[in-house]
Order: structure tokens, then sequence, then C-alpha cells
């Protein structure tokens, strides 16, 4: 299992044990979450405090033989929380039932408070009061589990995310209001890409977009607590508190301001902030308009006033706020429902004037069922108020409601590559190329290490793993123990039908096999080829674009030894359920079947024994399907971006990007509807269908609607229950 697969196994297992005390309990899920999220925090704090701790340990200075202590500051450096022994939880999980763990949390709770005053009056404390001692200790126990103290990475930052996912998808606080998908914040801030100065989100929430902004800054090798500011605002006291501890774990902090938007900004940043990002509340209509409308942060005007003196649709009030902010070089990136972007009236007149600005940079349209509470589509807007003159009257138009994958029934998102292709088309238009030819050697040369690795690769804690001679050993052990059945078979007087019927599935395996053999032979010395042609080519784009055609054969054989290695499996299955057949009890009389032969001495030979064989075999056939699985994976995003940028330049791709010019959008009433632009994609035959991946949707639906099904089940069980029924 890959490590990610591992990562989404416990999130998953973890989120489940916790929403199942929660069930058990009298809480409701806008009450329990935030002593979970602290919980969850504290967890967090911890595996980056063990993280940096083994960092700086060995770095720490010493005086005649004494090292010096960590400090507070060690770990501000290093975007991460000192902790005290007592705030540790592994101290916490420790404590025995006697114990009293609410008093103990919220001692670590205040000591973290006493060391950062930024957190102070922030973290969940009183909470814990109300939580049976009982329930404390499981969930303290869930949130550690030996798993976590194995993987890589910064796992419980994902975990973190995912808490937050999940209490938003069941409306825990806000109808889920307060967390924006992490597909869409880091596409938002990989587009934004800011390198220092002031981050504003004038719509926080739980303070996503700032975490994301931070890790842009890491990616280029700086600190972000000395490169970037972080101002938010929010209306809900409790969103603010989970914003600041989001930040804290990560070794943030920011100045967020208890503020309702619309009527307030006590930051006053009026043109004096570089990169503002939002997932704003969309088509709110209970706006004042009189409140707002001598508001210096609407510089184009009200959108529309109704007859009960309320801004018809608070859209443009955002978007006019969110360019307001900006300075002369500064930019926006921000979330906003698809209907702006063509909405008419008084909304399209600000639009008119916001595009003759020539500030508008790029729209990227996103289908439905990103968001965990709305399924409604969305679009991603990015206004520049530095663009170079080439760009000046044009809008980068991206239509990316093609462009995602299947979480859940009910929830989509982009995965990495398909983000950062994305990413891709952002860099031609910014003439950035060689940004863009990075990527695709990056994506050949993953091609040429997955390729290898199904040979042989080791996992994140260094044990080694051969994929395919894996599976090729488990076959002939299977094979060589069926030996003594295919003997005896032509020793019993079986009849004619179960003895022909074992000798085809034989000669099916065995041909099968040595073509299998051969396949993967002529496989391995194809990825020892590729990888030499990798290492010799230069990353230019004539190079890498023959380089990608090169690789082809190989991604394609990768798919076909998919579908052989499956193949094989069936085959082995089939002869060992003739043997069966052909094994079933004999006549009285009859020679037993043995390990020696029929009539021989020795144990009996075991059915079962040769069941837990096929079951390795499946295992070991899993393992090699998901490593081939990879070659091509990473062949195709190499191939889809060449094949519709060939030169490395942008251009028009019917379905997907257009480059338009003012002109035209102002033919078209001011639309910034990417889809109304970039036409539609033409229609393609799949040649190669994914078989597999359609039945993984199906399954992932199938899970869900189970998981529902169970939900409702003891919904109604306890219904019927406080009914006495």
């Amino acid at each position: 299992m890959s490590q990610l697969e591992h990562i989404e196994a416990i999130e998953t297992r973890l989120w489940s044990a916790a929403d199942n005390l929660r069930a058990n309990s009298n809480y409701a899920s806008n009450e329990y979450f935030l002593p979970v999220m602290g919980l969850v925090f504290l967890r967090h704090a911890y595996s980056r405090y063990l993280t940096v701790k083994a960092k700086i340990e060995p770095t720490l200075p010493s005086r005649g033989g004494k090292t010096r202590a960590l400090t507070k500051e060690d770990f501000s450096q290093q975007s991460a929380i000192y902790l005290q022994p007592q705030a540790q939880f592994d101290y916490l999980v420790s404590l025995p039932d006697s114990a009293d763990r609410a008093k103990a949390i919220i001692e670590a709770m205040e000591s973290i408070e006493k060391d950062y005053d930024n957190l102070r009056g922030i973290l969940p404390k009183g909470e814990y009061q109300e939580l049976d001692n009982q329930v404390l200790g499981q969930l303290l126990r869930t949130l550690n589990p030996e798993e976590l103290k194995t993987v890589k990475g910064d796992v419980f930052g994902r975990i973190y995310e995912y808490f937050l996912t999940q209490f938003a998808d069941q409306k825990a606080h806000d109808a889920g209001e307060f967390f924006t998908p992490i597909s869409l914040v880091s596409l938002i801030a990989h587009v934004l890409d800011p390198e220092r100065g002031t981050v504003l989100d004038p719509a926080c929430g739980s303070g996503g977009m700032f975490v994301q902004s931070a890790r842009i800054v890491e990616e280029h090798g700086d600190s972000p607590t000395e490169k970037l500011t972080f101002r938010g605002l929010e209306k809900n006291a409790t969103t603010i508190r989970l914003a600041k501890m989001n930040l804290a774990v990560h070794g943030l902090e920011g100045d967020i301001q208890k503020a309702i938007t619309y009527y307030e900004d006590p930051h006053e940043l009026v043109g004096k902030t570089d990169y503002v990002m939002a997932n704003p509340p969309f088509n709110v209509d209970e706006i004042d308009a009189d409140k707002v409308k001598s508001d210096p942060r609407l510089p184009f005007g009200l959108p529309g006033v109704n007859k009960g003196g309320k801004v018809s649709n608070g859209n443009y009030i955002w978007i006019s706020y969110f360019y307001s902010y900006l300075n002369d070089k500064g930019r926006a990136g921000f979330v906003m429902s698809s209907q702006a972007s063509s909405a008419g009236g008084g909304e399209a007149k600000v639009r008119q004037k916001l595009v003759e600005t020539g500030d508008v940079d790029a729209m990227i349209a996103i289908r439905s069922n990103f968001f965990y509470t709305r399924t409604v589509p969305c679009e991603l807007w990015f206004l520049n108020r530095n663009k170079p003159k080439a760009h000046k009257g044009k809008v980068l138009m991206i239509d990316a409601r093609n462009v995602y994958r299947k979480v859940t029934r009910k929830i989509y998102d982009f995965s990495p590559e398909q983000q950062q292709n994305l990413q891709a088309i952002v860099w031609l238009y910014r003439n950035e190329s060689d940004r863009y030819l990075q990527l695709i050697s990056q994506y050949l040369g993953k091609v040429v290490d997955e390729a290898q690795a199904c040979f042989e690769i080791k996992d994140d804690l260094g044990q080694t793993f051969q994929p395919l001679p894996a599976f090729s050993t488990a076959l002939k052990a299977l094979r060589n123990t069926l030996e003594p059945f295919l003997k005896q078979i032509s020793l019993l007087p079986l009849g004619e039908g179960q003895g022909v019927r074992v000798a085809e599935a034989l000669k099916e395996l065995e041909k099968e096999t040595a073509l299998f053999e051969q396949d993967i032979d002529q496989f391995r010395k194809s990825a020892q080829q590729a990888a030499k042609q990798w290492e010799a080519a230069p990353d230019t784009n004539a190079a890498l674009l023959k380089l990608t055609k090169a690789f082809e054969p190989m991604a394609e054989t990768s798919r076909d030894l998919i579908k052989q290695t499956d193949m094989l499996f069936k085959l082995a299955s089939k002869l060992f359920e003739a043997i069966q057949k052909a094994h079933s009890p004999q006549p009285a009389g009859l020679p037993s079947p043995s390990g020696r032969g029929a009539g021989g001495e020795g144990a009996p030979l075991s059915m079962n024994g040769i069941r837990k064989q096929i079951k390795a075999l499946d295992e070991a056939r899993a393992e090699a399907v998901q490593q081939l699985k990879l070659v091509r994976y990473f062949w195709k995003q190499a191939h889809w971006l060449t094949e519709r940028f060939p030169e490395a330049k942008l251009r028009d791709v019917e379905g997907l990007v257009k480059l338009v010019d003012m002109k035209e959008i102002e033919v078209n009433d001011w639309s910034l509807t990417p889809g109304r632009y970039v036409g539609v994609a033409p229609e393609e035959v799949d040649e190669n269908f994914d078989f597999e991946e359609t039945l993984r949707e199906i399954h992932v639906e199938l899970e869900d609607l189970n998981a529902e099904s169970v939900t409702l089940a003891a919904t109604i069980k306890r219904n019927f229950e406080e009914l006495g029924i």
C-alpha cells in the first residue's frame, strides 16, 4: 500500500472512531467539533514538535559537556510550537483512568497559551469538562495510532485538514462555510504565487488561505514568518479561534479581527495589500445599501439595490472590496459563484468597469461538487494590478470543468497532477516556459522511476519490494504446490470431463505464464533504456516532446501487463477450481490425495494451504497492478500537456483555454464566463477506456451509499427507541 493510501486509511479510521464517540454521546456536531479539533491541534503540534526536535537537537551548542536546552525560539524558527512536558501528547495519552483528563488537557492548553500570547483565550479548555473522562481517554488513544509514528511528512497536517473537511460535511458550524476545499485553496495560492508582503483574507474562516500561502513561500525555500504578514476578518468568534489554532499549529501568526466585512474595515488596508485571497459567502442579499454606499472600498459603485434598500446580490460588493484592497502591484485570487461572471443589471455595469481597468488577469471555471456543503459550480477569479502591457487588454480564460478527480459520490477535487497541469497553463500565459518544461521533465522522470520500481522499490521504512518479480514468484510457488495434485489426477479414475478441464486450465496457464515472463523481461529492458534516454535528454521542448513519444510504448506495455497480471490470477484460480472438483471425495476403496502421490506415504495435500497461496498471489497481483498503473499515469500527464501545447507556448485549446481580448469580452456583454469563450472540447473516442478506474468510481459510490444506509438505519432505530416503539 502506498503511503498516500495508508494515510487515507488512517484518516478515515480516525474520523470514524471520533465520530462514533459523538454518535454515542449527547453531543451534536457543532458542540463536539471544537474540543475534538483542540485535541487534533495538540496531536498535530506534537507531531511537528517531534520532527523539529529531532532536527534541532544535533545542532545545539555544548559547553562544559552540557548541551543547551531547547527553547521556544528554536521551534519558532522552524514553524513549530514549543510544547512543555505537560502539553505533549504522549503524556496525555499515558494518563490512567483514575486521572482527571479534562484537567490535564486544560493545563496543557494553558501552558501553550502562556508561551504564545497570540493564543491566549483561543484554545478550547472549558469544553473538555463537559466530556466524560472515558470518552476523553478513547479520543486521545484514537488520535495516537502506532501507524502515525512510522509515516513521514506532514501527516497530521493532512489529518487536521481532513477533520476540518469532515466537520464541514456534517455542517458542524455555519453550514461548513468556515472551510474551503484544499484543492481550490492550493490552486489559488499557486496561481498567485506569493513571495513577500501582506496577505489579506476578508472572509478568512479557518485560515486555510494563509496556511497555503505559507506553503508556497516554503516551496521557494524561504521562511513564511519572515516573508508574509497575515491579516484576516471573520464574523464568527468560534471560527476565529479555529483559524488562530490552524495558523499556530503551522508556526504562523496572524492579525484576525472579528468584524462583519460588509460594514467594517478594522485593518484599514485599502490600497495597501499585496495579496488578497478569499472564499466569501455567495449571493448574499441582505446587505444594507445605505451603510455601504459611501464605502471607499466600492470604486465602481453599488451593483444594484432592491425595493427593501438591500443590495440585490453581494457578490460584486466582495469583488469590489477585494480589488480596492490591492496596492499598485497587488494580486487577488478568490472563489466566486459562477452566477457572478455573467450576471446582468447593476452587476454587469460594475463588471464592465472592472474589466475596463485591464486588471482582470484570469478566470478558471470549476465544476460542481468541489465544496463539502454546496453542490454549485464556481469560478476562481484572479486580479493583477501590475499586469504586463502585453496582457493589459486580455483575460486568460480556463474552463477546468472537465478536469477533476472523483473522491466520493458527492465530492470531487483535483489530483496533485491535475492541479499542476492547470498551473502549467498559467505559467505559459506568463511566459514561464522553463517551469512548464521542468514539469514535463519531472513527469517523464517519474515514468522512469515508476517503471524501475516495478522490479524493485523501497518504502518509507526502508523495506524492499519487488512487485512484478514477487508476483512471478508467487505464481511459481502456487504452481509447484499444485504439482502433486496434478500427478494424482492422472492416477485417479476421475472421468474424462474432469481430467480434460484440468489439463486445459493447466495448458492455458502455462502458455500465458511463459508469455508474461517474456513480456516483463522486455519491460525491464525498456525501463533500463528509458532511464538512459531520460538522463541523456536536455530539458528542451524538442527533446521532451521526443522523449514523451519514445516512452509511449512502455506506458502502453505497463497497461498490457496489468491485463496479463489479472488474467494470470484468474487462470490460476480457474486451475485450482478444476483441481478441487477433480479431488472431490472419491468412492470407497480409492486412494486419498497425499503429499507423496496416490497411495504413497506422507501428509494429505492441504486445500486450505493452497487457498492461502491463492490469497497471497492476489495480494502480489494487487501490488504489481498498483505499481504498473503509475507508469502510464505519469506518462499521461506529460502527454496531456505536450499534446495541447506542443511548442511550449500558450495557445487556444478548444474546450480548455483561450486568451480573450477586451473587444471580444465587450461583444459578449462583458461576460467573464470561460465556457462562453473557449468553446466545447471535441468529443473523443476513448480507445483507452479505463475499465478499472470506472469500477473504482462505482465502488466509491457504493461505499458511500452503504455508509449512508448504515447511518440512516441507526437514526431510524434511535428515533423508534425514543418513541418507545
